[in-house]
C-alpha cells in the first residue's frame, strides 16, 4: 500500500474510532459548519449518528470470519464496537498443520487434530488482536463457560479491549467440504445422528467432553445470543445452492448447516423478552471465488495481511504454544481460492426498501427480530418501527406502489419446520389496506424450487412491479440462476412461476419503469448484465437481452432517467461507482446502452443508492458515505457503520432523503436540499426514549 494511502486510511480510521469535534469533524464530513459552530438541530431530528450497537458473529470454523466477513469485521473492531465471534466447530480437518501443497505423508507433520485445532485458535486470536490493537501478541484471558445446551465453551477476552470476545464451542467438523460424513453439523441437522461430539483443542481450558443433540446445540447458540444481546447478528449463508454441473454445494457444508442452526437459534432468541431489537446479515462464502473481485487492491491487501497473521506466515515462535501460532494450511494461499479479494452479502443488498406513499409520506422497511419492521415519515416526523405480524422474515425488503398509492412490501421467509425436509424459503408480500393505511397479512407466493434438498432453497430476494391495472408481477432468481416470475391475473390469482430464462444470474433482480411506461428488469451475471424489457406498456417482457456492459461486483441499482433507465454498479477490483443509461427500442424492447461513465465515490463495496444528485454507499472504511454527481470523486465519509444497503428517495421539491439501518438496529436518515450539501449529517430517524 502506498505510504500516502496508508496515512489517509489511518486518519479516517482514527476519526471513526475516537470521534471528532470542530474543524476535523467538518473536514471529514461528520459535521456541517453550522453544527461545529454550535447551532442546534430541529427538535424533531434525533441525535447525530455514530457507530453504535453490539455485534455477534457466528461462523462454522476459525478463519470463516477473516475470509468472508472482513473488512466488515476489522472496521467494527477499529470503531470500538462491542463484538463477539462464536465458532461452532474446532476446524480440526485432517490434523496436519502444513501449508497447502506440502506432503501429507511428511513424517515431520504427524496428524494431530487437537494440536492443529489449537493452532487455528492461536492464529485467530493473533489476527483479532492485530485488528483491534495493532499488536498480534496482545494477551487474552481464556476461561470456561457453561452453555445453555448443557455443554461447555471456551471464552477468550482480549485484555486490552475486553469488549472483544471469542467463543469456541469446539464441536467436531465435517472434515470435508461436501463429503458424506454423518458425524457433522449436516448429519445432526438432518437427524442422521442423534448427537454430535466435541473436538477439544490441545490447550483449551475446557476439559470435560460433551455432546449436543440438535435441540441442545440450538439452545447453546441461542444462549450465546442471550448472553451478549446483539443488535446485529452476522452469519453465513444457509442456502448457498449447488453447482449446475456437479450438483455439489457452492459452499462448505459446515458453513451452510451451521448457518441453519444459527437461524433456528435466532428464532428462539427472538422470543426472549428483555433484549434489544436485532438485524441479521448473511455473508456469501466459497461462491465469492467464482465472481469478480469486490474489493479495491488496498482494502484487499489489508484483509490479506490479517489472513497472513492467522496463517503464521513468518513461522516465528511468538505465541509460545507447542501446537504452533497459526494455520499453516492457509499459509500456502492466504487469499484462499480467490475469496480474500471480496466481501458480499447473501441477503439485504437491495436499495428499494424506502418508498414514497401518498401526500409525501415515506415508508421504510427492514427485517428486525425475524419480522418486518415499518417506519413512517409524515410531515417530516418519523415514527416506528412497528413490527408486522409473522415470523421467519429473511434480511432484506423491496417495495412496489399501486396506482391508487397503496404500497406492497416483499421479502422471503424461511420456514424451519419440525422435520429437516420441512425447511424451505418462500416469497411473501403484504399490501396496505388503503393508501397510508395498515398492512394486511403476509401472502405467500411459494417458491419456484421443487424441494430444499434439490436446490437448498437458493432463491434471491424478490423484486416487483405493478401495471396500470394494479396487478403485481414478482421476479426472483431461482436456484438454477435463471429468472422466474409470477404474474397476477385480473381475478387476483397468480400464474405459476414462469420461466424467463437467462444464465449464470447472480444478483437480485431490479425493476424500473421508463418514461414511456415500459417495464425494465435487470440482473447481473458473472460477466455482464442481462435485460428483460416490455416492448410496450402492458406487454410481456421480452428477453433476456445482452447489454454488453462490463462485469460488475454483483449488486445493481436501477432508476428512471429521462427516456430510459439508468443502472448503477461498481467496477471490480476497484469499487468505483459506475453507471450506464439503457433505452428501449421501439416495438422490440431491445436495449440501447450508453457508454459507461464513472460517478463520484472511489473504492468501497456493496450496493449504492442514487436519488437526485446524491450517491450513497460504503466507502472503503465501511462507513455510510455520500458523493455528489458532477462533484468531487471522493466519498464524503461519516462515522457510522451499517447493515445491508442504503436507500434514497427524491421528492417533488427536489429534496433527497437517504436512509440506512445502523448496527444498532435503528433507522438513520439524512436529508439533502435541492442545492445539495457538502457534508450531509446522519441522524436517528426516531430519537431514543430517555
Amino acid at each position: 500500500m502506498p505510504v500516502a494511502r496508508r496515512h489517509v486510511l489511518a486518519a479516517l480510521l482514527t476519526v471513526l474510532t475516537a470521534g471528532t469535534t470542530g474543524v476535523l469533524a467538518v473536514a471529514s464530513g461528520q459535521q456541517t459548519s453550522a453544527e461545529a459552530a454550535g447551532e442546534k438541530t430541529p427538535a424533531t431530528v434525533g441525535p447525530v449518528s455514530t457507530t453504535a450497537g453490539t455485534v455477534v458473529q457466528i461462523v462454522a470454523h476459525p478463519d470463516d470470519d477473516l475470509f468472508f466477513m472482513n473488512p466488515d469485521l476489522s472496521r467494527s473492531l477499529m470503531a470500538g464496537s462491542r463484538l463477539t465471534t462464536a465458532y461452532l466447530t474446532s476446524g480440526e480437518s485432517d490434523g496436519r498443520n502444513e501449508a497447502r501443497g506440502a506432503s501429507a505423508k511428511d513424517p515431520a507433520q504427524p496428524a494431530d487434530r487437537t494440536h492443529y485445532a489449537e493452532a487455528r485458535q492461536n492464529g485467530i486470536r493473533a489476527a483479532y488482536a492485530q485488528m483491534a490493537t495493532g499488536d498480534r501478541t496482545s494477551a487474552w484471558r481464556r476461561t470456561v463457560i457453561p452453555t445453555a445446551g448443557g455443554g461447555y465453551a471456551e471464552l477468550d477476552v482480549l485484555i486490552a479491549k475486553p469488549e472483544v470476545n471469542l467463543v469456541f464451542l469446539q464441536l467436531r467438523e465435517a472434515r470435508s467440504p461436501s463429503g458424506d460424513n454423518p458425524e457433522s453439523l449436516h448429519g445432526l441437522w438432518d437427524g442422521r445422528i442423534s448427537r454430535l461430539g466435541a473436538q477439544l483443542t490441545a490447550g483449551t481450558p475446557v476439559k470435560k467432553q460433551f455432546t449436543y443433540t440438535k435441540d441442545q446445540l440450538t439452545a447453546a447458540i441461542a444462549g450465546i445470543l442471550e448472553r451478549y444481546k446483539p443488535t446485529t447478528i452476522r452469519m453465513q449463508d444457509p442456502t448457498p445452492g449447488r453447482y449446475e454441473d456437479t450438483g455439489k454445494y457452492t459452499d462448505h457444508q459446515d458453513h451452510m448447516y451451521g448457518a441453519r442452526f444459527v437461524q433456528a437459534a435466532t428464532a428462539r432468541y427472538a422470543l426472549v423478552g428483555d433484549r434489544p431489537r436485532f438485524s441479521v446479515q448473511n455473508y456469501l462464502g466459497y461462491h465469492n471465488g467464482t465472481l469478480p473481485h469486490a474489493l479495491d487492491p488496498q482494502t484487499a491487501e489489508a484483509k490479506i495481511g490479517y489472513l497472513k497473521t492467522y496463517a503464521w506466515l513468518d513461522h516465528s515462535d511468538y505465541c509460545g504454544s507447542p501446537s504452533g501460532c497459526g494455520d499453516r494450511k492457509v499459509a500456502g494461499s492466504p487469499t484462499g481460492r480467490n475469496w480474500a479479494q471480496s466481501l458480499r452479502y447473501a441477503r439485504a443488498d437491495g436499495t428499494s426498501w424506502l418508498a414514497e406513499g401518498m401526500d409525501g409520506r415515506l415508508w421504510a422497511f427492514a427485517a428486525l427480530d425475524g419480522r418486518m419492521a415499518v417506519w413512517e415519515r409524515e410531515r417530516d416526523r418519523w415514527t416506528g418501527p412497528a413490527l408486522l405480524p409473522g415470523t421467519g422474515i429473511d434480511p432484506g425488503a423491496s417495495t412496489a406502489r399501486f396506482p391508487d398509492g397503496r404500497l406492497a412490501v416483499l421479502a422471503t421467509r424461511t420456514v424451519l419446520g419440525d422435520r429437516p425436509q420441512d425447511y424451505r424459503r418462500e416469497v411473501v408480500y403484504a399490501v396496505q389496506s388503503a393508501p397510508g393505511g395498515p398492512f394486511g397479512a403476509w401472502q405467500s407466493l411459494g417458491t419456484p424450487e421443487r424441494e430444499d434438498e434439490h436446490s437448498t432453497s437458493a432463491i434471491s430476494g424478490p423484486s416487483a412491479a405493478v401495471d396500470q391495472d394494479g396487478r403485481l408481477t414478482v421476479y426472483v432468481r431461482d436456484a438454477r440462476r435463471t429468472l422466474r416470475a409470477r404474474v397476477q391475473e385480473p381475478s387476483g390469482a397468480f400464474t405459476d412461476w414462469q420461466r424467463l430464462g437467462g444464465w449464470d444470474l447472480q444478483s437480485d433482480p431490479v425493476t424500473a419503469v421508463d418514461a414511456a411506461g415500459r417495464r425494465h428488469v435487470y440482473v447481473t451475471n458473472t460477466r455482464s448484465v442481462l435485460a428483460w424489457i416490455q416492448p410496450s406498456p402492458g406487454a410481456p417482457v421480452q428477453g433476456p437481452f445482452p447489454t454488453h456492459l462490463p462485469a460488475t461486483t454483483v449488486p445493481l441499482s436501477a432508476a428512471r432517467d429521462g427516456a430510459g433507465v439508468r443502472l448503477w454498479f461498481r467496477r471490480p477490483d476497484s469499487g468505483v461507482v459506475r453507471s450506464a443509461l439503457v433505452t428501449a427500442g421501439r416495438g422490440s424492447g431491445k436495449p440501447s446502452v450508453s457508454r459507461v461513465s464513472e460517478a463520484g465515490g472511489r473504492a468501497g463495496y456493496g450496493a449504492v443508492s442514487v436519488a437526485g444528485r446524491l450517491v450513497a454507499g460504503r466507502a472503503d472504511t465501511g462507513t455510510v458515505s455520500t458523493a455528489t454527481l458532477g462533484g468531487p470523486p471522493a466519498w464524503t465519509q461519516s462515522r457510522m457503520l451499517y447493515a445491508g444497503a442504503p436507500a434514497a428517495i427524491l421528492d417533488p421539491a427536489g429534496v433527497t432523503t437517504t436512509a440506512v439501518l445502523g448496527l444498532d438496529a435503528e433507522l438513520h436518515v439524512t436529508t439533502t436540499p435541492p442545492t445539495g450539501t457538502t457534508h450531509p449529517t446522519w441522524h436517528l430517524a426516531v430519537p431514543r426514549l430517555p
